[in-house]
């Protein structure tokens, strides 16, 4: 009679230390992958990050012409043209 009870114990807790091993083993596999994801770029972050020193790059650009027109406003006789990046219409 006693041992009836902790017969039907014995699955739960059998159970319970399953699920324990099956997150220990699979534990280094999820490092690992979580690792690789850290160390690599994928094609969409690429892009975004493409796209940013682009715009950057387009800013900065941009900056130098304003610069450049407003000298040439006030200097007109020292302006040279201005040979960097011109929108087009």
């Amino acid at each position: 009679m006693r041992t009836l009870p902790l017969v039907l114990i014995l699955p739960l807790l059998a159970g319970g230390c399953l699920g324990t091993v099956g997150t220990i083993v699979t534990a280094p596999v999820r490092v690992t992958s979580k690792v690789v994801d850290w160390t690599t770029t994928s094609q969409s972050e690429a892009d975004r990050n493409r796209g940013r020193k682009m715009r950057k790059q387009e800013e900065r650009e941009t900056r130098e012409r304003r610069k450049a027109d407003a000298a040439c406003r006030r200097h007109p006789a020292d302006c040279d043209p201005y040979d960097g990046n011109r929108p087009t219409d």
